[in-house]
């Protein structure tokens, strides 16, 4: 709409895409604490509230948090980016796909789990990943069809390592899928997943904007790709529901996002990489969610391979909950090391 607007009054504010995206974060931050109450009133009346896992320690009290509140903001999210964004432009598209397809999912996961009051029930694993594959595939081919290069970088090299060509499909299918999931595991505490997931919009967010300026992407030795810059709207417009949302999830969280978020932040972090050719460069930006990931695998191999465990729980922020931590202090910690972990990561896509 301000888009269109723009060109049609020659409003010329309107045509940079950071005016445009300061303005999609705000409308979804305010959206998103606008409607929360009403969905937690909601939730409440139709107990609508997360199942807890028996094996995870000492949340018991979070039984009756409702959850399914990722669909909150990712409804705000999506007004913001009608109302801000070029929709007339492919990439654009394709995060609005990536966000509604893999929070579909979720809700759908969500929604077995609630009706069955049972953290184990919803979509079975292997429905989930065959469910997010597809989806995954359906963006990929977007993405070819609309002529988006196929070449490989990595960090600190400022020519593309190799062309993928057509291998490129299976390695951004399981780009998604790798993100995905390490997102969904990290999203066990109050606001762990939220704050990192804010940050790595913004780290993400640049370098998408970045990669679509013809005169800085130059400046920075890093790949021009024509049209991408505007999905940096849809960026900070996740980023502003995800802030409006941790006003309501911070420690002690009123809502959970559940997998309708966890699935879509994942999938949309991934897409952002793809975009901005960062797919290595993302094991920096989501460490958190690295960390988590590679905690439950370590843990899962050596006990099918010792019978002995490496951490006392598994993702490892039940392992520090165990230890004794406090559950605020976890949360700041791992905020901490995502925040300094892409702070590296913008240093390191300068020298690419």
């Amino acid at each position: 709409m301000l888009y269109t607007l723009a060109h049609l009054l020659d409003i010329n504010l309107f045509t940079y895409i950071s005016v445009r995206a300061g303005f999609a974060f705000l409308i979804a931050f305010v959206l998103t604490l606008w409607l929360m109450p009403k969905y937690l009133a909601w939730a409440i009346s139709k107990k609508a509230n997360q199942p807890i896992s028996k094996y995870v320690p000492a949340h018991e009290g979070k039984r009756h948090t409702p959850t399914m509140g990722g669909a909150i903001f990712l409804i705000s999210t999506l007004i913001a980016v009608l109302i801000t964004a070029d929709l007339g432009n492919i990439y654009v598209w394709g995060g609005i796909i990536t966000l509604l397809g893999f929070g579909l999912v979720g809700f759908q996961d969500d929604l077995g789990k609630v009706l069955s009051g049972d953290n184990l029930e919803g979509l079975t694993a292997r429905g989930k990943m065959g469910l997010l594959a597809v989806i995954a595939a359906i963006v990929t081919g977007l993405l070819l069809y609309s002529g988006f290069t196929t070449e490989f970088y990595i960090p600190f090299y400022k020519k593309p390592l190799f062309d993928m060509g057509y291998a490129a499909i299976p390695f951004w299918v399981l780009v998604f899928l790798a993100t995905t999931n390490a997102v969904n595991l990290t999203d066990g505490l109050d606001g762990l997943a939220t704050v990192p997931s804010i940050i790595a919009l913004f780290t993400l967010g640049i370098i998408v904007y970045v990669t679509g300026h013809a005169i800085f992407s130059s400046y920075l030795l890093v790949p021009n790709i024509k049209g991408v810059g505007e999905v940096m709207i849809l960026a900070a417009a996740l980023a502003g529901g995800l802030m409006g949302f941790l006003w309501y999830n911070s420690y002690p969280a009123e809502v959970f996002m559940g997998d309708t978020g966890s699935l879509a932040l994942g999938g949309f972090i991934a897409y952002l990489a793809i975009l901005g050719k960062s797919e290595v460069l993302l094991i920096l930006i989501g460490l958190i969610f690295v960390i988590e990931t590679v905690s439950v695998i370590l843990q899962v191999g050596s006990f099918k391979l010792r019978q002995k465990r490496i951490f006392r729980m598994a993702p490892i922020h039940h392992h520090f909950e165990l230890k004794g931590w406090a559950e605020n202090k976890i949360i700041v910690r791992f905020w901490m090391i995502a925040f300094i972990a892409n702070i590296l990561a913008l240093i390191s896509f300068k020298f690419r």
